[in-house]
């Protein structure tokens, strides 16, 4: 079988994982382009793929991708943008006949994650949302005990993140904390949790209520974020969601508490069981403990490498990857919810309909 041919659109801050996710794939995919509107950026992505392979490697650099996908052949992409561009570049690749790996989120409105997902169906390419978390090894000994129903009846389930991101953090990309290009903390840093809290309560949204504030860093959307969450199933998800720990990230962490069973998963990037315990005593706390890996090297975790992988077969055997868009919608959308009872001071019921963080910058003086 040939190896696919992908191109990187956007080589910043995240771009390196999605590099070292295709060196680690390399004997079944290979970077052909990349592609940002600073050259300079493009070019550092390319020279890091090609010291990784340790071969020569013929990797076209662009400052557009319109031109890009006319000029080389290419059969995936990973976009790795500001956020709001996402759906613009994602709809135009597909369109073009290419499968899409977007970064999370995969847009700020309920509306242009539909028209995604209608674009990959109506082009017949996968679309895939880097919710990278999911492939964590604890996270799917989790989601294996959920299927398997250890907990018993679900009773609730927390996703805390409590980390720091200070002023410079937004300055060096003013793009971010904006209406336009990002939302705040619950959309640009709350996201993977929150995905990972829904996943395992039930997926499917009742009603959901937040109180949100802009408390120490100018930016435009929240730096501070709780949402509650009621499940269909009856359960409850808290969120409670900050940039403004002092003086550095504390901890992220997802629990889940069922009629008979307990689990917390913390680290560094969710990926270190802290509690394991079940009634059914088919395993020991301790016997789980002992059998962990180390810590990854930054809160991106180990996940983006068998992320690529799931896509690549995905395409290969002709099935829907494991995070496709109707799954990285679902976190997006109870992240809008929570925006929308922000400015509404309501509990928003699901279906919610459309709603974008636009709604959120031209209501904006009313929520301040």
């Amino acid at each position: 079988m040939k190896k696919l041919k992908i191109a990187i659109i956007g080589c910043g801050r995240i771009a390196y994982k999605h590099v070292e996710a295709i060196t680690q794939n390399k004997t079944e995919i290979e970077l052909v382009a990349v592609c940002d509107m600073l050259e300079v950026n493009a070019n550092s992505k390319r020279d890091e793929y090609i010291e990784a392979i340790g071969e020569n490697a013929d990797v076209k650099v662009y400052i557009d991708y319109k031109e890009m996908l006319e000029k080389t052949d290419i059969d995936m992409v990973s976009i790795a943008t500001e956020s709001g561009y996402h759906p613009e570049i994602a709809i135009y690749c597909m369109n073009s006949g290419k499968h899409v790996i977007v970064e999370k989120p995969m847009a700020l409105s309920i509306q242009d994650a539909d028209r995604m997902i209608k674009c990959s169906r109506e082009n017949n390419v996968k679309l895939c949302v880097s919710h990278q978390n999911r492939f964590n090894e604890p996270i799917r000994k989790l989601r294996a005990a959920v299927e398997e129903n250890r907990f018993g009846k679900l009773v609730n389930g927390t996703a805390r993140i409590l980390w720091n991101r200070n002023m410079e953090y937004y300055t060096q990309a003013p793009w971010r904390g904006t209406w336009s290009l990002d939302g705040g903390t619950l959309m640009n840093q709350c996201i993977h949790n929150i995905d990972l809290l829904q996943w395992m309560m039930g997926g499917e949204i009742d009603t959901v209520y937040a109180q949100c504030g802009t408390f120490l860093r100018d930016i435009e959307g929240e730096d501070f974020g709780a949402i509650i969450i009621r499940f269909i199933n009856g359960a409850i998800g808290i969120v409670e969601g900050s940039a403004c720990v002092y003086p550095k990230n504390l901890e992220e962490t997802l629990s889940i508490f069922g009629e008979t069973g307990t689990v917390s998963i913390g680290g560094i990037a969710v990926n270190s069981i802290e509690t394991w315990r079940f009634a059914d005593n088919k395993d020991t706390e301790q016997e789980i403990l002992t059998q962990q890996k180390g810590n990854p090297d930054s809160v991106y975790g180990f996940g983006h490498t068998p992320l690529f992988k799931d896509m690549i077969d995905a395409i290969n055997m002709h099935r829907e990857p494991l995070i496709n868009g109707e799954e990285g919608k679902k976190g997006m959308s109870i992240i809008l919810a929570a925006y929308k009872s922000r400015l509404t001071g309501l509990p928003v019921k699901f279906p919610m309909g459309d709603f974008s963080t636009l709604e959120m910058k031209n209501n904006f003086e009313d929520i301040i």
